[in-house]
């Protein structure tokens, strides 16, 4: 091809390379189109003629040259000169579609083998060359075979972490064991605590009474620890241990031997207080003697445990069937005004739970005339924790729990409450318990799903006064995900869940909190081989 310009620059010819022939002659009017505009107009023709040519070829080679349109043309062409060539998968993609409906809405054959990995499907399919229904059958059978396993393994994790959970380290029950010969053998471990001339603290409003009730050594000697390391003014603490009868020897032999100064501690067993009489407490005999009790705590625990749970509710299941919840040590605070009948307000402590921060101020909070004072934990952004209402915890399908309560209402936590005592005497809030304990029980365990806090719930509805959330953050036994800095600006920290800080299972970024406040290097802890966990930081 040749281009050739007028010495006047007026006229352009393009002819072919021999010259024979005149494609093209345009004749330029100087005062119509600039000669730049002109210029780069031909340089445009120039470049594009070379390509016309070669598609036209292209075309007329593959039969395709009926298309009289440039549309037609660019509709024909546009795919393969782009490389986008893929009408033919897309189709093949929606066929695969309709046909992997299509078997989603039907049952699998009985009796259909399911390869156990996906090596064997894709050798079987090669071996078979079955077609794409077969295919999609197979691939729906192994799927859903492989989300089946998966659950049954979640689950057993759950199951192996409830029995984890509920059972005693053998370090714990090892020091349990020589803290009550050291009861039986040494007289300083039987000496009175407090000491009798402090023994009129124990009543004196003008102090901080806390209260924890436990039947675990190690995990109230934490409690206790970290109170007192952790108040301003810890001469003006006064602990109040109270445990089961079994337990009492060891429980006094180590606060006897580990002195925790200026504090007042005193250890109680319930069997101490003459107020806990079957009188007194219906619910003793009640779990004694309820035909339903001995079978949910203590029978199969994975019997009528569906699959299809998830591993949280499953979770939750395992855990209403703790056998804590028929133990007095569980129900123990609802009794509080009556076994400690000088004190006006005390703050009680689960045994999971580690104090951080100085919790005198709780005394100076103005409760308003309620009893309770608690954080609430319906209003947090931890939706496994702080999401929680009524509905949590209640069977809204009973018409009981239907008639009777708001699922929409706001639950709040048990683990570290203020209690004004002074108030609590003048309501109903003990026989309101006893009432629905009692009711759940006639109802075959069917109104709530576990725990001793539902019938609380209720007991205290209109006498809870909410208290800042820093006072108390939950959840440390069940994610570990937690945030650790949320969890050093928190007063209290709570431990409630499976994964307790004392045991295996505990998550070991969360357990230097709790594991600070014990002294590895006693004795006793010793000589139990019971060990620091050792956590290694990820990079």
């Amino acid at each position: 091809m040749q281009i050739r310009l007028s010495p006047s620059m007026r006229s352009i010819t393009i002819s072919n390379s021999n010259g024979l022939l005149d494609l093209m002659k345009v004749k330029v009017a100087a005062r119509h189109i600039s000669y730049r505009t002109l210029f780069y107009t031909v340089l445009i023709l120039a470049f594009l003629l070379p390509f016309v040519f070669i598609l036209t070829a292209i075309v007329t080679l593959e039969g395709v040259n009926k298309c009289s349109s440039f549309d037609c043309l660019g509709r024909r062409l546009g795919p393969r000169f782009l490389s986008r060539g893929g009408d033919d998968s897309m189709k093949l993609a929606n066929e695969l579609y309709k046909i992997l409906d299509q078997v989603n809405s039907e049952e699998l054959p009985v009796g259909l083998k399911v390869p156990g990995s996906f090596s064997e499907f894709l050798s079987d399919m090669k071996n078979n060359q079955d077609g794409a229904k077969t295919f999609a059958v197979r691939l729906k059978a192994m799927m859903e075979y492989m989300d089946r396993e998966v659950k049954r393994s979640r689950l057993a994790e759950q199951l192996h972490k409830y029995f984890a959970a509920t059972s005693i380290p053998k370090g714990m029950h090892c020091l349990s064991l020589r803290l009550t010969d050291e009861y039986s053998s040494n007289a300083q471990a039987r000496k009175e605590l407090p000491p009798p001339e402090l023994l009129h603290l124990l009543s004196d409003n003008s102090y901080h009474h806390f209260v924890v009730a436990s039947d675990n050594i190690l995990a109230a000697s934490v409690v206790v620890t970290s109170v007192v390391r952790s108040s301003l003014q810890p001469e003006r603490v006064v602990f109040h241990v109270i445990t089961d009868k079994m337990t009492y020897p060891s429980m006094h032999s180590w606060f006897a031997l580990n002195h925790l100064s200026p504090a007042i501690i005193e250890v109680k067993g319930v069997h101490q207080f003459d107020w806990l009489t079957r009188d007194n407490v219906p619910l003793l005999e009640v779990f004694e003697n309820h035909h339903g009790v001995g079978n949910h705590y203590h029978g199969n625990h994975i019997m009528g445990v569906n699959v299809g749970d998830s591993p949280m509710i499953f979770a939750s299941k395992l855990q209403a069937r703790s056998s804590k919840f028929i133990s007095l040590l569980s129900h123990l605070r609802i009794y509080l005004p009556e076994l400690f009948p000088n004190l006006s307000t005390v703050v009680f402590l689960d045994d999971d739970v580690v104090v951080q921060h100085d919790l005198s101020p709780l005394w100076e909070i103005d409760l308003l005339g309620k009893v309770n004072g608690a954080v609430e934990t319906c209003k947090g952004e931890d939706t496994l924790v702080m999401a929680k209402h009524f509905r949590t915890y209640f069977n809204f399908s009973h018409p009981l729990i239907a008639n009777e309560l708001d699922p929409d209402e706001c639950a709040w936590a048990y683990g570290m409450n203020v209690f004004d005592l002074n108030a609590w005497r003048k309501t109903s809030i003990r026989k309101t318990y006893h009432y629905w304990v009692k009711e759940n029980l006639k109802s075959n365990l069917t109104l709530w799903k576990f725990g001793t806090l539902p019938p609380a719930l209720i007991a205290f509805r209109n006498y809870v006064h909410p208290i800042d959330p820093s006072w108390h953050m939950l959840g440390l036994g069940y994610q570990e995900s937690t945030d650790l800095e949320r969890v050093r600006k928190a007063a209290v920290i709570h431990y409630n869940g499976q994964c307790k800080p004392w045991l295996e299972i505990g998550f070991k970024r969360l357990q230097p909190f709790w594991t600070k406040h014990v002294n590895y290097l006693n004795d006793f802890i010793r000589n139990c081989h019971i060990l620091e966990p050792q956590w290694f930081p990820q990079n």
